[in-house]
């Protein structure tokens, strides 16, 4: 049968059928499901590798506006959601409507009418095409709804349906303002995901074991949790053990790539001396050159609502102090405002051409490693960051060429990674136990520390509060393997030297953490099976052991 005909019989017996329990043996169900979609399919201009056709008469119980769609696959596979081509047969069977339209159930109030303006810019003003807003499908809230969708449509009678060249050329016609749009807007993503702390970590654990890499998800947690905690981390380790790649697939299993510019890797060069090799410099023209971190600053001003990611490869080749201290101290700036991030400026309007900031959905990451080429760092940005420390390699780790699926990226909004605290009195409001049983225990530790001159300020203690009530939230780890890492990140690397009093210290650390006296005797193997803080007991023995062979330690030396 032609289209024509296939059409008008629908909308001939459709009310009939009606009368009648839904079926699949149904005439009318067979035409709209069936025979009318092939018939669409078999039209040259609809290869079936990118377009899907779809019909239906409803679920369980008759629709009162049975439809036929023809989707873009790139764009969307449901009616729920997307946009798309779909024939929209009125409730009363008198008229039938070619139309650009939308899913209604999934797609938000404010994204359907920027469609429909985009759409509608596309189309010439004539009268065949119409855009306007009143198409009729009926008085149901169905019909409503649909008609609210419509951003362009060809309105056809029963009395007066075209022939099947004409209806031909009116669909070939909507199928290139489909093109057209779908050409000029962005490629489609999947829909964000709305991610519990728990469920984060679960995804970006498994995204990262598909590809090769063997981490823990505890790990994976720790090094979530510092970014939520601080936009400043930094991963130290031996080369090679995928510092990089950790982060560039914890940015990728997010949605975050090279390609869409929400992830950047800066390799540091070793003559980079002062904030312009980062962000940029006023050339002898008067104009502003911006560098690489500014670049990502800019975009990222621009889309609030996404994260962005940014490597500095090998972060200790140039001193840090002389070419990131603007970042840091407007970082320490951040305070809320309107119930938003804001921070002091990061250039000025007569440098850069505009007041440029930092942004609180821009996350930077350092890599380092520590031999004779790198440059060591000061407290002043080890304050700043958690060091997380990656010298773990497991070679044996295959079971990602073993049949272990391929994960696909999840994209997330900035929420997912957003601070919520940046103030003690923050977490003190949520939390009050937790803040005093954590300055508790920072008391004793900094007790230790203090003759020394290596114990700790109000900003560690913030932020090991924050780590610790972003913990909580998420139950993604028990209260004293989380403080194990705090006190692992945020202390332990201010620790180095030679002398007596550093080997006390040491010593009075490894009591606090495992719970017994070392013997003195560093050779042999450690059991931290029964150390309330293991991570940091480990860490400790294998300074104490470094300090003993060669008169020097510190947490940056290898075992």
């Amino acid at each position: 049968m032609s289209l024509h005909d296939l059409f008008r019989e629908v909308m001939a017996i459709y009310e009939q059928d009606k009368q009648e329990k839904l079926s699949k043996e149904r005439r009318t169900f067979q035409l709209v499901t069936r025979a009318i979609p092939e018939a669409l399919k078999a039209l040259p201009f609809l290869p079936p590798d990118r377009y899907m056709v779809k019909g239906s008469v409803g679920q369980g119980n008759w629709t009162d506006v049975p439809w036929v769609a023809v989707m873009d696959q790139e764009v969307t596979d449901s009616t729920q959601r997307g946009y798309y081509i779909v024939y929209l047969f009125s409730e009363d069977m008198r008229r039938l409507y070619l139309t650009l339209a939308q899913g209604v159930t999934e797609t938000p109030k404010d994204e359907m009418e920027r469609v429909k303006r985009g759409i509608r810019q596309l189309i010439p003003a004539e009268e065949r095409v119409r855009t306007d807003d009143d198409i009729r499908l009926g008085e149901s809230k169905r019909a409503k709804d649909y008609e609210r969708s419509v951003a362009a449509y060809i309105a056809y009678s029963f009395d007066d349906l075209p022939s099947d060249e004409q209806l031909a050329r009116d669909l070939e016609t909507m199928i290139d303002y489909y093109r057209q749009y779908v050409e000029r807007t962005e490629p489609m993503t999947p829909p964000e995901q709305a991610f519990s702390y728990r469920e984060a970590v679960e995804h970006i654990h498994s995204y990262i074991s598909a590809k090769g890499f063997y981490y823990t998800k505890e790990e994976v947690a720790n090094l979530f949790l510092s970014l939520k905690t601080k936009p400043f981390v930094i991963l130290s380790g031996i080369s090679g053990t995928g510092k990089t790649k950790i982060v560039q697939w914890l940015a990728e299993s997010v949605g975050a790539t090279e390609d869409n510019g929400r992830f950047a890797l800066i390799p540091v060069r070793p003559d980079w001396n002062d904030g312009s090799d980062l962000l940029g410099y006023v050339d002898i023209k008067g104009e502003f050159k911006p560098g690489p971190l500014a670049n990502v600053i800019i975009e990222a001003e621009n889309h609030p609502d996404k994260p962005y990611f940014v490597v500095l490869d090998e972060m200790n080749l140039a001193r840090v102090e002389h070419y990131f201290s603007d970042v840091l101290s407007v970082m320490e700036s951040r305070r809320w405002e309107n119930g938003h991030i804001t921070s002091s400026r990061l250039l000025p309007r007569e440098t850069a051409g505009r007041d440029l900031f930092l942004p609180p959905n821009v996350y930077i990451i350092g890599t380092v490693n520590m031999d004779e080429t790198t440059h060591p760092f000061s407290k002043k940005v080890l304050d700043r960051a958690n060091t997380i420390e990656f010298n773990r390699v497991r070679l044996d780790h295959l079971d990602f060429l073993r049949d272990v699926p391929t994960v696909a990226p999840q994209p997330v909004g900035q929420e997912l990674f957003a601070a919520r605290y940046l103030h003690l009195k923050d977490v003190y409001a949520r939390c009050p136990e937790l803040v005093e049983t954590v300055t508790k225990q920072l008391v004793d530790i900094n007790r230790i520390l203090e003759p020394l001159g290596a114990h700790i300020g109000y900003r560690v203690r913030d932020e090991i509060c924050f780590y610790l009530a972003y913990n909580e939230e998420g139950k993604l780890m028990e209260f004293d393997k989380a403080f194990d890492y705090c006190l692992m990140q945020k202390m332990l690397p201010r620790l180095s030297g030679s002398d007596a009093r550093l080997e006390r210290a040491l010593k009075q650390l490894f009591v606090l953490c495992a719970g017994f006296e070392p013997d003195g005797d560093y050779s042999g193997a450690l059991d931290v099976s029964y150390a309330r803080y293991p991570k940091s007991a480990e860490k400790i023995w294998r300074m104490l052991r470094r300090l003993e062979d060669d008169g020097f330690t510190s947490f940056w030396l290898g075992a």
